[in-house]
């Protein structure tokens, strides 16, 4: 028992000496979010568990290539929504050039392609060569969300290559709730809309929706299958150990993730509650993210904090 006790002791004023001797740089955290419901989520709950920890927080939410270029010149220290593989040739530079680091997968099975409601996927619209068939249906349109999305970059490539006959179609920008609200609008009215969908997402509980085949070119294989990870300006993560081992360890199921975005957008509930929403339901969450971690000046629990804070 003594030894054991002895153990324990030096485990943990090895983590509050590893803190102490952080730069006083750690103490101030810079996230970079773009404006989708999941990576907001997900942003917002990490901007959440930092700032109880004691952590100086600053959350900015941007276009995807902005959000990278901050974190590889340093202005952001983390950014959380990183797809891969329809986000690679957008992250490669900046891998082979040594300015960001990719950590760990925060989730995975995740889905990214165009959709279509299910009587238009019953009525043939079945594959990306179908859609070219039934022009006039879709008025030649095709939904995206933000301007310089990775997604919008798919379709506008595919347009641009005249792929499946789709050159002279329109992909119109604009954003996650507008080309949501654009489809939920055609939806009752029986009108065919094809749209940039992807799970996990409450549009899937929402939309009684089907996602097209033969992609693959353009969004990857497995109807966009993609894996979502976090990513830090290169060294990061050593120079500050203790939050790194929190962006390492924080990550979602496809379920979680969809069960805290119906907290959004079918209770109306803010990113952060939805959040937290979650946890109150899984508390051993936290025990997942927050193994090992300590807060900022390393003299505490950080689980035992969160789940006082939280009145868990």
């Amino acid at each position: 028992m003594i030894a054991t006790l002895a153990g324990a002791a030096l485990v943990s004023l090895t983590a509050m000496n590893a803190n102490a001797s952080e730069p006083e740089s750690c103490q101030t955290v810079g996230l970079a979010n773009v404006n989708w419901t999941g990576v907001t989520i997900k942003s917002e709950m990490m901007d959440y568990l930092l700032d109880t920890l004691g952590y100086e927080t600053d959350l900015t939410t941007a276009s995807v290539p902005i959000a990278f270029q901050s974190v590889a010149d340093g202005q952001r220290d983390a950014f959380l929504g990183l797809w891969l593989p329809t986000q690679e040739s957008m992250i490669t530079p900046y891998l082979e050039d040594g300015e960001i680091e990719q950590l760990s997968a925060n989730l995975e099975g995740a889905k990214y392609t165009l959709a279509v409601p299910e009587y238009v996927w019953e009525a043939g619209v079945r594959d990306f060569s179908d859609l070219d068939e039934y022009k006039e249906r879709f008025e030649g349109r095709i939904y995206g969300i933000e301007a310089g999305n990775d997604g919008n970059a798919a379709i506008q490539s595919m347009i641009d290559d005249d792929a499946f006959g789709l050159g002279d179609w329109e992909l119109m920008e604009s954003s996650e709730a507008g080309m949501l609200t654009q489809v939920q609008r055609s939806v009752p009215r029986d009108e065919w809309v094809t749209f940039l969908g992807w799970a996990p997402h409450p549009m899937n509980i929402n939309i009684d929706m089907r996602y097209l085949t033969g992609g693959a070119e353009y969004f990857g294989p497995n109807q966009g299958g993609a894996t979502v990870y976090s990513i830090a300006t290169a060294g990061y993560t050593d120079r500050c150990s203790n939050v790194g081992r929190l962006l390492e360890q924080y990550a979602y199921s496809v379920e979680e993730q969809s069960e805290a975005g119906g907290y959004v957008i079918n209770d109306d509930q803010s990113p952060l509650a939805a959040a937290q929403s979650l946890v109150a339901d899984k508390p051993e969450m936290l025990d997942r993210w927050l193994d090992g971690v300590t807060t900022a000046s390393g003299e505490g629990d950080a689980v035992e904090v969160i789940r006082e804070d939280l009145g868990l």
